[in-house]
């Protein structure tokens, strides 16, 4: 029985995605799906772990499973390192 605050695997979320993104393409043979999924989902990944962390990045890179030296070139590539 399945309610509205049990948690779906997030595969089951992005699988959905897929399969909207591709529906929506009325027949056209997409490119680059996997660079624009991976843009899409790491960024706000990033944001919100972040954010958890209260912008701790040494935090943030152990929960994501990075070095922090990878994170930070993460946070470059999305602009999203503090000024």
């Amino acid at each position: 029985m399945t309610t509205e605050n049990t948690l779906h695997p997030l595969h089951t979320h992005v699988e959905s995605a897929v399969q909207q993104h591709l529906n929506a393409l009325n027949g056209e043979t997409p490119s680059q799906l996997y660079e624009l999924f991976l843009g899409e989902f790491e960024k706000p990944l990033l944001i919100s772990v972040l954010r958890y962390t209260h912008g701790n990045q040494s935090k943030a890179a152990q929960i994501l499973g990075l070095n922090r030296g990878t994170l930070r070139t993460k946070l470059k590539t999305y602009d999203l390192l503090k000024k």
